[in-house]
């Protein structure tokens, strides 16, 4: 297997866990400092996965050396590996985990909670998707 199978079986191991320890409905999420802090810690550890196989694409396909994580996504849209949509959404990801992981601003429970729940799996799912169709495992 290849690094870039490896990271993706990673995140799909996180993304298997997660609906496990993600509360039911958001006033419990509010108020479960445990639950929020274990649901955060795999938000970020799935978005810096989600980009860690985008550098990986990048090194693979020789493609120019991103400026920031955030320009790895960047990158892949310009090369047709991701549409425009799923660059803004992945943007937006690596943004939110900045703001959790480094305590920028106040982290907004309701976003995190939405994103989570509403956003996340089919966001990376849909990554993976388009990685897939690279071939380069």
């Amino acid at each position: 297997m290849s690094k870039i199978s490896d990271k993706i079986n990673e995140i799909y191991g996180y993304l298997e866990e997660l609906p496990k320890i993600i509360p039911g409905q958001f006033e419990d999420y509010k108020s479960n400092n445990l639950a929020k802090a274990a649901c955060e810690r795999y938000f970020e550890r799935i978005v810096e996965a989600v980009t860690d196989v985008a550098f990986m694409v990048i090194v693979k396909r020789k493609l120019r050396v991103p400026e920031d994580d955030t320009d790895a996504f960047r990158i892949l849209l310009e090369n047709k590996m991701i549409d425009e949509q799923l660059y803004k959404k992945l943007k937006q990801a690596k943004g939110m985990r900045n703001i959790i992981a480094h305590q920028y601003g106040i982290v907004k429970d309701e976003v995190v909670f939405e994103a989570l729940t509403e956003e996340l799996e089919n966001d990376v799912k849909k990554f993976i998707e388009s990685i897939d169709k690279l071939n380069l495992k």
